[in-house]
Order: structure tokens, then sequence, then C-alpha cells
């Protein structure tokens, strides 16, 4: 069998040659279509699917590939790089208030999405009830990487980002027991068995992404590393440590490596701004191998007959079980109809559901393949539609930026020898430090404002400098007053020079103090 034998060949250098080749065109082709999105407000999971599409056997690069179970196994380790990633950049006083809402909407909110979506697809579409509890479940799931890059460009109120990226942070794990459960030979178990596991497997995962993330962390605050380099290294295997022994113990890996890279994040680690980059990059290597492997999967001439189906079951789940699931989850919590019309809104899908929709595929359910492709048309025609939508629709609730008050963008890089923090502040439209003097910031001890970047100049203020909108400041605080001085300005950039006197925080003092991250 010649044609097997070619296949068995081992990888030579030419092959080598060849494969980073291409793999290299592909990044470089994805990089400039990240700008290319940015522009035209496309969603860029869109353009590396249609990557991968371009390359398949439809398109001009007429490669083969069916491959569902390597896809499967990629996708899995794809979405671990991007959870670490979404937790390494969560900030813990956000996302702490969140989180009974958060879990309730991973919990409570799916049971009742799973359910909505499954009736709908077997009395409207007549998929027998196991397709349709599978398309429930695998659909019902948000997306960490189309929530986490889209609240990088849409400035939301604090408790809902926080509750968005904690709810995709915590449903995948509930998600993937019941697609898994549901495309198992035999009958589906029973409810309670099925959340009895669920139960049990989010609590494995949670115990030991705390234990690896408090352990990781404070194993990289009291060891000295030779270089630089390697703390993103270290920071980045302790994450996916805590996803592997997650998931060998029979728990979450997926919750696992999100709470350990947000424990991670906010531990205050050395060289934090070279990690955090790091972790970007490798986010964004996860995101286009993944978008452009399922791409490639994807058979686009055999999907004609599922469009209409996947449309019906797209508009059911985002106008009425994704609304239904957030009021029944937000139920016992006090949360303005705004926000829940935007939370129902912002239930974005992505990768998550196609990579979950190769699980039946792998278990060889019947017409797994069409549910595979009612899945990948749902989230492609859905995230054209709420991407794009969701900064407008902010703005009609008056949740997006305010006149009233704008959120300060603050990155701080740590000055390692001299124990000191270098905060860079920019002031947006609509911040109330425009027109504040210097002096009226009234920073606390040991924090200073050093520069000012004004239309393309820099200059060192003095105390009655008037501060504009659009400047940038730097400032440098010394590590036991960083948080001080972080929070003083925050307040002032919502509540002007009079911060201390309208009960936002001031130099972090008072017993009323509070961090706003709005």
């Amino acid at each position: 069998m010649p044609g097997l034998a070619r296949r068995e060949q081992p990888l030579t250098v030419h092959h080598l040659n060849q494969l980073l080749l291409v793999c290299s065109l592909v990044l470089l082709v994805a990089v400039a279509a990240v700008r290319i999105s940015s522009r035209s407000g496309l969603p860029s999971l869109l353009v590396y699917l249609g990557i991968g599409i371009a390359m398949g056997q439809d398109g001009v690069g007429n490669v083969h590939f069916n491959n569902a179970e390597l896809t499967q196994v990629i996708g899995y380790a794809a979405l671990v790089v991007i959870l670490a990633e979404g937790g390494l950049g969560t900030k813990w006083k956000e996302i702490k208030p969140a989180l009974p809402a958060a879990t309730s909407l991973a919990l409570v909110g799916i049971a009742v999405s799973v359910g909505v979506t499954a009736t709908a697809a077997h009395y409207l579409i007549g998929l027998e009830w196991r397709q349709a509890l599978i398309i429930g479940a695998v659909v019902s799931s948000t997306d960490a990487a189309a929530v986490f890059s889209v609240l990088r460009k849409v400035p939301l109120p604090a408790r809902v980002t926080g509750i968005l990226e904690a709810e995709s942070g915590f449903n995948d794990a509930p998600v993937v027991i019941l697609v898994v459960a549901f495309s198992t030979a035999g009958p589906v178990e029973h409810w309670y068995v099925l959340l009895g596991e669920i139960t049990l497997e989010l609590a494995i995962g949670a115990a030991i992404g705390l234990a690896v993330g408090w352990l990781g962390s404070w194993g990289l605050r009291h060891v000295a590393l030779p270089a630089s380099g390697l703390y993103p290294i270290a920071v980045m295997a302790i994450a996916v440590t805590a996803y592997a022994g997650g998931a060998l113990a029979h728990g979450s890996g997926f919750l696992a490596v999100y709470l350990a890279a947000m424990m991670l994040g906010n531990a205050k680690l050395p060289h934090w701004p070279a990690t955090r980059g790091f972790a970007e990059g490798l986010g964004w290597i996860a995101q286009i191998g993944m978008f452009v492997l399922l791409g490639l999967l994807v058979t686009p001439h055999e999907m004609g007959d599922d469009i209409v189906p996947a449309l019906v079951i797209g508009l059911v789940l985002t106008m009425v079980a994704r609304p239904l699931s957030v009021v029944v989850g937000l139920l016992p919590f006090r949360i303005p109809w705004q926000e829940q019309t935007l939370l129902s809104w912002a239930g974005l899908r992505g990768a998550v559901p196609i990579i979950l929709a190769t699980i039946p595929m792998v278990s060889g359910i019947a017409e797994s393949r069409r549910i595979f492709n009612i899945v990948f048309v749902l989230v492609v025609a859905y995230t054209l539609i709420q991407g794009p939508t969701l900064p407008w629709l902010a703005r009609k609730l008056r949740l997006g930026e305010s006149e009233g008050a704008a959120d300060l963008g603050i990155e701080s890089a740590p000055l390692e020898r001299l124990r000191g923090h270098l905060l860079s502040v920019a002031i947006p439209k609509g911040s109330r430090m425009h027109g504040v003097e210097v002096a009226e910031l009234r920073m606390p001890s040991g924090a200073a404002v050093t520069l000012v970047v004004r239309d393309g100049t820099s200059f060192v203020p003095l105390p009655t400098t008037v501060l504009r909108r659009g400047d940038e400041l730097l400032v440098v605080a010394t590590d036991p007053v960083r948080d001080a001085a972080e929070r003083r300005l925050r307040a002032v950039g919502q509540g002007g020079k009079l911060a201390g006197w309208l009960g936002l925080a001031g130099n972090g003092d008072g017993p009323h103090s509070r961090h706003s991250g709005q």
C-alpha cells in the first residue's frame, strides 16, 4: 500500500521547512487581518475561520483535512492557553463582587439555556432528543476568547465586565460534562447524577486551581530566577500545571487553569509587564491556530441544508434562551434591567461551541456531522450580528463611556531594584480629571506625577499645571502606596478635585475608601 507508506513517512527537514513556511505565512496573514478587522469592526475570529476555509478543500489551498479528534485535542490545548491569558488579565477587585452572579449564570443559566434550545431543536427542526440536547449544550457556553477580545474594546461597568469574564471562565466545565454525557453511547444519565458530577468536578477543579495558583505565586515571589525571561515561562507553566492536575484528578481543568492564572495575575509578581505581554502573544497564537484549524475542518459545500436550521436555533438561543437564562440565573441579585439586557446580548459564541461539536463526531454519534455544521453556521452568523452591535447597544443603554465619569487606562511596571512602580495614566474624554491642577490630585506621600505627554510633546509638570483630556501621565509610586495612588487617580477621574468630599476613595486610608473599577 504505497499511499499508506507515504503517509507513515517520518517528518524530514524538507517537510519541516515547508511546514514552517506555511505556518509563518498564515501567522503573518492573520496578524495583518487583525488590523483589518479592528478597522472594519469584523470580529477577528471570523477572519481566522475564513483563512482556514480558504486553505481547505473548497478553497484555493485545496487542503483535505477531516481529523475531528486532532482538532478537538488542539482546540483543548488552545483553550487552556486562552483561559490562562484571560485569567492573568482578570482583576480580582473587579471580579470579586460578580462571582455569585457569574456562578449562578454558569450553572442555573446553562440549565435553562440547554433546556430551551434543545426543545426548539427537537420541535422546530425535528432532531431526535439526543442530538437536540447535544446542540443545546454545545451552544450554551459563552466563548472566553470572544468575550475577552470584545471586553478589551468595549468599556463597560465593572459589574458587567466581571460577570462576563467570570461566566466565560466558569461555564466551560459544566457544558463539557453535559456534551460528553449526551455523546456517550447508551441512555443519558438522570439529571441529578449529572448535577452531582458537575458539582464534584467544579469543586475539584477550583481546589486544585487555587492551590496551584497560591503555591506558584508564593514560589515566584520568593525564588529569584537568573533571567527575567524565565518568569513568563514559569507563570504559563504553572497555569498549565493547574489544568493538567485538575483534569487528571477528574475535576474541571478549565476552571483550574482560569483560577490559577487569576491568582498569579493578582499576586504582583516580578517582571509582570513582560509576563503579561508574553501571555497575550501566546493567546493570539492559540486563537489563530485554533480558528484556522476549525476552518480547515469545515466543508462549506455540505452546509446548504443546515443554514436555515442553524439560523432558527440561533434565533431561539439569542432571543429566548440566553435572555431567559440571564433573568432566571440573576433572579436572586438586584441587577438593573439595562445590565441584564446587555448581559443577554453579550453571550458571545466562538471557538468553544465549535470545538465541543467535535465531541459527538469523535464519539460516533448519529448525524454528528450535521450537528457540527449547524453549530458552525450558527456561530458565524450570530457573531457577525452580536459582536459589532455590542458597543452600539452599550451606548443606547448608557452603559458604555459616559460624560460623567470615564475610566482611566492604567498600566503598572514594577521598578524591581527601587521597589517602586511606574503608572501610565491616560485621561479619556469625559474624565473629571480634566481641568484639575497637578497639586489638586492630592497624591499620597510617596507618589508623584513626573511627566505629562500632551499633543505628542512631553514636559515635566509644575504643581499648577492644569491637566487636560487626552493627556498621558507618568506617575512614580513607592511600593507601599502604589494601590492608594491608583485609587486616588480613579477617584479624581470620577469625582474631580472634590472626590474626597463626594465620598469617593481618597488616599485609601479611610474606613470607607473603596476601589472603583468603573
